[in-house]
């Protein structure tokens, strides 16, 4: 799975890890997760983030 990195503060989503803040469990893809899910770190909503390899 392929991690998104919020262009604002540069929090990384890690799918494997999953977001205990918004209580989102391991192994989420980001592509699901609520569209109202925003950044744990900065408060962005999800288009902020791009993919990273």
């Amino acid at each position: 799975m392929n991690h998104y990195k919020c262009t604002v503060c540069g929090y990384t989503y890690k799918p494997e890890r999953g977001d205990w803040t918004h209580d989102i469990k391991a192994n989420t893809k980001f592509e699901d997760l609520p569209e109202a899910w925003k950044c744990p770190t900065c408060n962005q909503p999800k288009m902020a983030f791009k993919e990273v390899k």
